[in-house]
């Protein structure tokens, strides 16, 4: 009996932890930007949409980006992105509300960047930095 009670914690312990993966984290800036870049990488972009600050300039680059990802991406880079882990080289707190996170995954090993802001008590990509740069 108890080794069928350890087995069924266990199992709920799992499930719990899986479904918590799942959840959106806007209190901190880097989990926030690790969010957005995770859900990117994995082509989920309803998911990473809920990370990103919401205006129409970030909408449409992510349109963008959601395009290119199922029309011009062979299923092989589609397939290396979705398995590459994300490496954070560096952060830099520009001010109390704006980060701005260096990045780059195992399978691209391009650095690149992206900025996050604080606002109304949650951190939110602001997309269009990362093809603008400006603050």
């Amino acid at each position: 009996m108890n080794k069928l009670y350890s087995i069924l914690v266990i199992g709920i312990l799992i499930l719990s932890s899986c479904k918590q993966n799942d959840k959106i984290i806007l209190t901190d800036p880097i989990e926030s930007g690790r969010g957005f870049i995770e859900s990117s990488l994995k082509g989920d972009y309803d998911q990473a949409k809920k990370y990103m600050l919401q205006d129409s300039i970030n909408n449409d680059f992510l349109d963008r980006l959601k395009d290119v990802y199922n029309t011009k991406m062979s299923q092989s880079e589609k397939d290396g992105l979705k398995n590459a882990n994300i490496i954070i080289n560096s952060t830099d707190n520009v001010s109390d509300s704006v980060q701005v996170i260096n990045y780059s995954n195992t399978f691209r090993k391009v650095p690149d960047k992206i900025k996050v802001i604080k606002r109304n008590n949650e951190w939110r990509v602001d997309f269009k930095y990362t093809f603008s740069g400006n603050m």
